[in-house]
């Protein structure tokens, strides 16, 4: 039978930190879970294609945004952008950057395995 878990995003198992900004990744079972800090001026090509060496992000993404604003452009050309409150899901194949001058912070419940390795 399973076991109830608990665990303190305050107290990562793993922190990445990149250019302008990091990833605190809390494990729990066989789940990672990420909260994400993105500071103004961030951008995934600039900031994080350097770590991983891929033309665009290769993670899906199933977010919640807390605060601030990131613009996700995909391979494609479809562009959105998420603010405070929003959900989605972003497939591999895009790059994005933060909106204005407050630092954006989500929560990543599918890409923090791998993000920013």
């Amino acid at each position: 039978m399973a076991q109830i878990q608990k665990k303190s995003m305050s107290r990562p198992d793993e922190t990445r930190k990149f250019d302008k900004g990091k990833i605190d990744v809390t494990v729990v079972g066989d789940t990672s879970i990420g909260k994400a800090t993105f500071e103004p001026g961030w951008k995934w090509s600039t900031s994080v294609k350097p770590i991983v060496k891929t033309n665009s992000c290769q993670v899906t993404h199933t977010m919640y945004v807390i605060s601030g604003k990131m613009h996700v452009k995909m391979d494609d050309g479809s562009e959105v952008e998420f603010g405070p409150g929003d959900t989605g899901i972003v497939p591999p194949g895009h790059d994005a950057w933060i909106v204005g001058n407050e630092s954006c912070i989500a929560i990543d419940f599918t890409g923090a395995k791998t993000y920013a390795k």
